[in-house]
């Protein structure tokens, strides 16, 4: 049996990159049929945005200003071209974000990512997601029948009616988050309840510590991570290698840093930013907010596509210091206007009760004069006074932080 899902997989990278840049102008003129999208690329000529240079100079539209958005133009904020009638489904997500399924089959590109879980056509597969007004219930329920399994549709919670379903269906797979898994696993254990028929398991929707996937597999139960977001479905997985994340095919992931459009070397931590190919959906560069990085080299799996590390964090940093909300954004600012420094962090504490700001900068080239100047362009870009410290290249941590909060709140 082979281990890829299709030959997309392990096509040469260059020749993946053709394709997908070969498709992304028709992308970007059916979004400019959206007014949303159209106010974003004004005056764009959709034909020239045919490379990834040429993608990372649109702007960034970001997942957390949606809401607002969507409130001041229901329900899709302007950025949908498609009717709403034409969509299988319609939902809701926290924020709100309202988000809509595209009418095909996996519409979330989801079976290629349990293939690499180790999920095979004929399983039954217990899908513990929620299908309730939210899409992640449809998300992996579409990917698993489009792959060829029966589906469970569980959702979350009560668990002895879960423990009935178990022992009459004996499904051998399971989707859902990692602690419900442990949850059902406990539970059943207490109970008396036979669940040993689930030996394999893709999750998302909460960390999964290195402990708990241990613990997972001392139970006798193959588990896998997947990195998955409403508005695209299955954006990243994990395969055999374990060995970081495989970017999802038909997808683009740029990694930004937070609070800029600039994308960021490889190996360096940022905000996830993904353009979808999906023309009655087209998001182009929607940052998601959470962190990550890309690996340099190709998977031991085999699959010839971007690896990322994983999930590693939030990118939203804002933080209110002295009363005045200090973002990320500020900091890649004063990064700008001093080329000469590397990486930059402010770090927040308190001293007798009264917040203190201090940027450290890494710089080849310490001296006074760059200290003051720099500063007095952190006074003028934040509105507020801090100290600055000067810092060697490759003194502060790579983990996509511009704003670190060290004050103990109660």
């Amino acid at each position: 049996m082979t281990n890829h899902y299709d030959t997309l997989e392990t096509r040469p990278p260059t020749e993946r990159n053709a394709d997908l840049f070969a498709r992304l102008p028709d992308v970007v003129q059916a979004a400019m049929a959206a007014p949303g999208h159209a106010a974003r690329f004004k005056g764009l000529d959709p034909a020239t945005i045919n490379s990834r240079a040429a993608l990372a100079k649109l702007p960034v539209l970001r997942k957390s200003d949606l809401p607002m958005l969507q409130k001041d133009n229901p329900p899709f904020g302007g950025f949908i071209p498609a009717a709403m009638g034409s969509f299988s489904h319609l939902f809701t997500s926290p924020g709100p974000i309202f988000e809509p399924e595209t009418a095909i089959a996996d519409p979330w590109r989801g079976a290629r990512a349990l293939f690499a879980a180790g999920f095979r056509p004929g399983d039954v597969v217990l899908n513990t997601f929620s299908y309730h007004l939210t899409p992640g219930g449809f998300i992996f329920d579409s990917a698993a029948r489009a792959l060829g399994c029966a589906v469970i549709p569980a959702g979350p919670g009560n668990t002895q009616q879960q423990f009935e379903l178990i022992e009459a269906y004996r499904p051998v797979a399971y989707t859902g988050t990692p602690d419900f898994l442990k949850i059902l696993l406990d539970a059943g254990n207490t109970a008396g309840r036979d669940v040993s028929s689930i030996k394999r398991a893709l999750v998302s929707g909460a960390a999964f510590p290195k402990s708990l996937q241990e613990e997972m597999k001392s139970r006798g139960i193959d588990a896998y991570q997947t990195y998955a977001a409403a508005e695209f479905g299955f954006i990243a997985y994990e395969t055999a290698s374990r060995e970081g994340l495989i970017v999802n095919e038909d997808l683009i992931m740029e990694i930004v840093r937070p609070g800029t459009d600039d994308p960021v070397p490889d190996g360096d931590v940022g905000e996830i930013v993904v353009t979808s190919l999906n023309r009655q959906i087209p998001w182009v560069r929607l940052a998601l907010g959470d962190l990550s990085a890309v690996m340099a080299t190709p998977s031991p799996c085999g699959r010839t596509n971007m690896r990322i590390k994983g999930w590693m964090g939030r990118a939203d940093q804002t933080t209110k210091i002295k009363g005045m909300f200090v973002r990320p954004e500020q900091i890649a600012e004063i990064a700008k206007r001093h080329p000469e420094l590397g990486r930059l962090r402010l770090v927040v504490t308190r001293d007798k009760e009264l917040d203190v700001m201090t940027l450290s900068a890494e710089t080849a080239t310490p001296a006074d004069a760059l200290r003051d100047t720099v500063a007095s362009t952190l006074r003028t870009v934040t509105k507020l006074q801090g100290n600055v410290t000067l810092v060697p290249p490759g003194s502060l941590p790579n983990d996509g932080k511009a704003i670190s909060d060290e004050r103990k709140h109660d």
